[in-house]
């Protein structure tokens, strides 16, 4: 789906737009909510210091995920530690990554097999009444997973970690809720986690006194838009008082991101929490010492110690 232009990109996305409508990510909020509140108890439980990636970045949307496929209870364990692994953190090979995203994908061909015969509640379920073949099916499963996880898990780690070294705007988001919305979108613009993109001209075309040729491919970086003077003032500040209406991202055109309403109410949602639960909340470890993700196609961070 990502790498198709219309008509074939428009008839799978003219089937999920439905799916991802912002009443209904809306309606999952006091899902995504029991969620964090289990996880932010467990973590208070268990006492600091933690990875918070793993007990709250990601496991939070992958257990959205699962919620939105229709993974049955007693499968989310399996699915979860696999995914996982497919994601891939600090001490997975690339043989090991590649041996869970097989897995994970025949698990979803399973899924959509059961779903077909006993459908539920979930996107899997309804897309199964369309005329999409099981191929499909799982592959926009896979689609999801890759597209809606790794990159909520990461904007909730690095989002942490960049209200943790901004005080002051810490301060302001716990107490005023409404600041709230205006932090996402400021998180989502500063960190721009989704770094790059590439589009391919169809034809000759000329951006700025720049022609590009029919064929040739042009890398897009969306860090430098959304850093952009000529968009935000003084943009390599971090200011949830702006408003950062216009950044990208979430992509622009056609394959603007499906699931940005779903990312925002788990954004909206988890943070707030975390920072509320935790008015002490601390990295762990000097900022330089964080394990940051590099060479991939999101940007994050494998760990993100930290303590109250």
């Amino acid at each position: 789906m990502l790498g198709v232009d219309p008509p074939e990109h428009t008839r799978y996305r003219k089937l999920l737009t439905g799916k991802f409508t912002v009443r209904r990510m809306q309606q999952l909020s006091d899902h995504v909510a029991d969620i964090t509140t289990t996880h932010l108890d467990a973590m208070e439980s268990a006492g600091g210091p933690v990875d918070l990636v793993e007990v709250f970045a990601f496991p939070i949307p992958a257990l959205v995920i699962c919620e939105l496929l229709g993974v049955p209870y007693h499968d989310r364990d399996f699915f979860q530690q696999h995914v996982a692994a497919a994601v891939g953190g600090a001490d997975h090979s690339m043989e090991a990554r590649g041996a869970a995203f097989a897995a994970v994908q025949d698990y979803l061909r399973g899924l959509v097999l059961a779903k077909r015969n006993a459908p539920t509640d979930d996107l899997l379920s309804d897309l199964t009444g369309t005329d999409l073949t099981d191929d499909e099916l799982s592959g926009i499963g896979t689609l999801l997973l890759g597209a809606g996880l790794d990159t909520t898990a990461n904007m909730l780690a690095l989002g942490t970690a960049a209200l943790l070294t901004h005080p002051d705007q810490l301060a302001e988001l716990r107490n005023d809720p409404e600041t709230t919305d205006r932090a996402i979108e400021e998180l989502l613009r500063y960190l721009s986690i989704a770094h790059t993109s590439a589009r391919t001209a169809l034809t000759d075309v000329e951006l700025d006194g720049q022609l590009i040729k029919k064929g040739e491919t042009v890398a897009v970086s969306i860090q430098a838009a959304n850093r952009d003077p000529a968009k935000f003032h003084e943009p390599d500040t971090f200011d949830i008082g702006r408003s950062a209406v216009g950044h990208l991202g979430f992509g622009h055109g056609v394959h603007q991101c499906l699931g940005q309403q779903l990312a925002r109410v788990e954004m909206r949602v988890a943070l707030p929490a975390l920072v509320r639960r935790f008015p002490t909340l601390r990295l762990a470890v000097p900022v330089a010492d964080i394990p940051l993700r590099h060479g991939l196609d999101i940007y994050g961070a494998h760990e993100l110690p930290v303590t109250w």
